[in-house]
């Protein structure tokens, strides 16, 4: 038997791998260029538009805090439900806003709400290209990731629309990262912060929770969030802990919007025809609780029948969190198109290229019906421009339906005992 040496190799298998490695470097190489060039654009669009009425309702919160304090802005306004360190954010650039330096520069309050959100993107652009490497060098196609770096929907929400969802996304990718990386006491401190941008974040905390529990390392992670979150909530917590649970703790979204409501708002009955963000009916108030308990329900399913997996798999069941959530949620903005988006395509990259399309139809024609068609500079959402948009809303609504079936059917056919609750080990980040 020909003894097997590195010399008995072909020259051609030697390069291949030295090859592929230089193709790995290049696409990576293109795809931070990508993200430059969108990050670029976002600015260019920033400084030049003034966004949604989500920016003036921001500069309203900001006039409040600056001129009334934390606890006033929060009990004068149900639709202050930002935790204290968007507020001290607001109140900063409010203040910056108004220099006569910046003024002169043209540097304004729609620009500098919108600039940490533009740095986000790029961010978790890295951060993506970081968890590829450490998930499987070839796992993520580089076209989804060129897709991602380049996303129109974060281009529209990012640069235009005026809003902080972007930055939560952000840490909260960097969480995950910190659970690939086997870093409990990270993944708490990230979290944490991604819970401070938005509240929402508390919905996937089962899955990191049990997933640290299983590795019985729970109690480093919950120090680190609890710490960070006690911190940063200590003045509402010890001074205004009943209006502070209120608006930001049973923080909602509009009925009649988005995916179950919609749908019950086109049959015409009374009680469910009217699109609202507060004095909800009671028919309204039932369906929202069944469809919340529901999600809930879900995620902690997830959370414990997936904690022992690898912390690969911790991504997909991110995506599944979220991807429940999209589904089921009473009401969905449009912003908060940004949220699944990176874990979807950790879970499935041709999903994701399906809900991009879908997300970015959507997301057009609702800014399109708000601005008063293109180009945009500012856009007033209204009851009255409803009708223009909202059927665009059941495009992604209705791909990540069908994309969870494909998911539990394909997991079916890899293993054929699969019970209901089992849908979540299909394949994918796992095999």
């Amino acid at each position: 038997m020909q003894a097997f040496t590195l010399d008995s190799i072909p020259p051609a298998a030697v390069e291949k791998p030295a090859a592929r490695s230089a193709q790995a470097v290049r696409a990576e190489v293109w795809i931070v260029a990508a993200a430059l060039i969108a990050l670029v654009l976002k600015l260019v669009i920033a400084w030049n538009t003034f966004g949604t009425n989500d920016v003036i309702s921001f500069y309203k919160f900001a006039h409040s805090l600056n001129h009334h304090g934390l606890e006033q802005t929060y009990t004068s306004s149900i639709a202050f439900n930002h935790p204290p360190l968007v507020a001290h954010y607001l109140e900063l650039i409010y203040k910056l806003s108004r220099l006569s330096s910046f003024e002169r520069n043209g540097i304004t309050f729609p620009f500098l709400l919108r600039l940490p959100a533009i740095l986000a993107d790029f961010i978790s652009v890295l951060v993506l290209l970081r968890l590829g490497k450490e998930i499987s060098p070839t796992r993520i196609p580089s076209w989804a990731l060129l897709l991602f770096a380049l996303s129109p929907v974060s281009v529209m929400v990012s640069g235009f629309h005026g809003n902080t969802d972007p930055i939560m996304v952000m840490f909260l990718l960097i969480a995950a990262y910190a659970c690939i990386r086997e870093n409990p006491i990270f993944c708490g401190l990230f979290f944490a912060l991604s819970c401070q941008i938005k509240i929402v974040p508390l919905l996937l905390l089962p899955i990191f929770f049990f997933y640290w529990n299983y590795r019985r390392v729970s109690l480093r992670f919950l120090i680190s969030l609890g710490a960070v979150s006690l911190v940063l909530w200590s003045e509402p917590l010890l001074n205004f802990p009943v209006i502070f649970i209120k608006n930001v703790l049973s923080y909602g979204s509009f009925w009649g919007l988005w995916g179950i409501t919609y749908f019950l708002r086109l049959t015409g009955w009374s009680q469910f025809g009217r699109i609202t963000y507060f004095n909800f009916t009671l028919a309204q108030i039932l369906v929202g609780v069944l469809l919340k308990l529901l999600i809930v329900f879900c995620v902690f399913g997830i959370a414990w029948r997936r904690r022992a997996l690898s912390p690969r798999a911790l991504l997909a069941s991110l995506a599944y969190g979220w991807m429940v959530f999209f589904i089921f949620s009473p009401g969905v903005c449009a912003q908060y198109m940004v949220w699944l988006a990176p874990f979807v395509l950790l879970l499935s990259p041709v999903l994701y290229g399906f809900l991009e399309l879908g997300s970015s139809l959507f997301l057009f024609f609702f800014y399109n019906a708000i601005a008063d068609k293109f180009p945009w500079y500012v856009g007033i959402s209204t009851n009255g421009t409803t009708g223009a948009w909202t059927p665009w809303s059941v495009w992604p609504w209705a791909i990540l339906i069908a994309g969870l079936i494909v998911l539990w059917r394909s997991g079916q056919r890899t293993n054929p005992s699969l019970r209901l609750w089992d849908w979540t080990t299909v394949r994918s980040l796992e095999s």
